[in-house]
């Protein structure tokens, strides 16, 4: 006598759901970028491990030096600096292909007609989107596919013992006070996990939202809009991505400036979370933050002047 198995149910959960049912517990939110913002970590993960597998795995050997000055632009000294790994790589290219010693060099810059469409329309912009995209049958993303399981790898292998940035854990005791904390980065989440873990800080926030739960603009709507007073919530980023999902959910935001992460931390310690607390910061306060975090990136790299 046979007996029929049991018929497995496989139910798909979105990972931002967790987002989505998280309940205020107190009257404050704040939400915290975590490369380049609490981790000194985007120059060792771009220098060391993006940008070394953008020249292998797109055959930039022979422009490499210019491969490389792209590279770190794009993702640490401009206005794109902090955006998804996957619009830096269309940006990156774009840019690379335009340079007059690239183009005097005769090298072919590949182009992804593919990946332009697929981060049109898919919003959670992360490893396991992709993988169920090339899963799909689009073939055309496996180039793309190979390099952002390089860099997980060469991230996994390289980036350890990256401390937080001086005075972050007195920074994040003293917002625990009044204010929900949860960790909104566009980093994939199994390495924000093992970041905050190691350096014992998990504690200090609810939730660690990765790519895989969406955009920061959606973390930060799922997590806190409509749950707390727009003038309540606060966004810590060091990036300019960070800003705008703030001014998306009508929030606050204070900037980490590039080069300057030591005294934005001091600034937001003794002075910046007490204004925010108090509510005192939106207005003149936070438009001279406002300017000087911009005046800090470029649009255009020098090599264009």
């Amino acid at each position: 006598m046979c007996l029929q198995q049991p018929t497995t149910l496989k139910i798909l959960i979105d990972p931002a759901q967790t987002l989505r049912d998280f309940t205020p517990t107190k009257e404050f939110f704040i939400g915290i970028d975590s490369d380049g913002c609490v981790f000194d970590s985007m120059e060792i993960k771009h220098q060391e491990c993006f940008a070394p597998m953008f020249i292998k795995h797109f055959g930039l050997q022979s422009v490499s030096k210019y491969a490389r000055e792209v590279w770190v632009f794009v993702n640490l000294y401009s206005k794109t600096r902090g955006c998804n790994r996957f619009h830096a790589l269309i940006f990156a290219l774009e840019l690379l292909s335009n340079r007059d010693e690239v183009k005097s060099r005769e090298t072919v810059i590949p182009s992804f007609p593919a990946l332009s469409k697929w981060v049109g329309k898919e919003n959670k912009l992360g490893n396991a989107a992709l993988d169920a995209e090339v899963l799909r049958g689009n073939d055309l993303l496996i180039p793309i596919q190979s390099w952002s399981n390089a860099v997980n790898a060469a991230v996994k292998d390289i980036v350890h013992g990256v401390p937080p940035f001086p005075l972050v854990r007195d920074t994040l005791l003293e917002a625990n006070t009044q204010a929900d904390c949860i960790v909104i980065s566009q980093t994939p989440t199994e390495a924000l996990e093992r970041e905050w873990s190691e350096n014992n800080l998990k504690d200090f926030v609810h939730l660690i939202a990765g790519q895989e739960m969406g955009t920061k603009t959606e973390h930060l709507s799922f997590a806190a809009k409509d749950k707390y007073a727009p003038d309540k919530i606060l966004m810590i980023g060091d990036a300019p991505g960070d800003y705008k999902a703030a001014k998306a959910n009508d929030a606050l935001f204070f900037p980490i400036t590039p080069g300057c992460e030591e005294a934005s931390w001091e600034q937001l310690r003794d002075e910046a979370l007490t204004k925010f607390f108090s509510g005192e910061y939106y207005g003149d306060y936070q438009k001279e933050l406002l300017d000087e975090f911009e005046d800090s990136l470029p649009e255009c790299p020098n090599w264009n002047n």
